[in-house]
């Protein structure tokens, strides 16, 4: 990985959909040097894909929140049920396994406040091992989450 590269996954962070030739011409290399140099990006596991990013809001999900959760004391297969159920969730969008006071940490989506509350009392809360759910319902989103790296 030299300077090019490095300059090439940020300029492909901020807009996936650039053409090969815009590509090119940003980093200073010809078509055919900076789609070898992709490619190779992509094969070595440095890109993981390309998507859209989508509006929330407009797609009428008004409610994020971030869930703290805790967790007993789980077998192996019990911890591997969880984390299977939570990857199972459309309404999580992400999931972390964190330090400190709590053992998981959620970024949940849903329409609407009532559908928030359900998931909460009838999907999260009958989960095996669950001791402790502390829910905060983001107010303001100032940075999103975009899955960026900051080069």
């Amino acid at each position: 990985m030299d300077p090019v590269d490095v300059k090439i996954l940020g300029i492909l962070q901020r807009n996936g959909r650039l053409s090969n030739l815009e590509l090119a011409d940003m980093v200073a290399l010809s078509p055919s040097a900076c789609h070898r140099r992709v490619k190779l990006l992509e094969e070595s596991g440095y890109i993981d894909g390309y998507h859209a990013v989508l509006n929330a809001k407009k797609l009428g999900f008004d409610i994020q929140a971030l869930i703290d959760l805790n967790i007993g004391q789980l077998s192996e297969a019990e911890h591997e049920y969880f984390t299977r159920e939570i990857g199972l969730m459309p309404e999580v969008v992400s999931a972390y396994i964190v330090t400190g006071e709590t053992n998981y940490v959620l970024l949940v989506r849903t329409r609407d406040f009532e559908e928030f509350s359900q998931f909460v009392v009838n999907r999260l809360n009958k989960l095996k091992g669950v001791t402790k759910i502390c829910s905060q319902i983001v107010l303001s989103e100032l940075k999103p989450l975009s899955g960026r790296v900051p080069l």
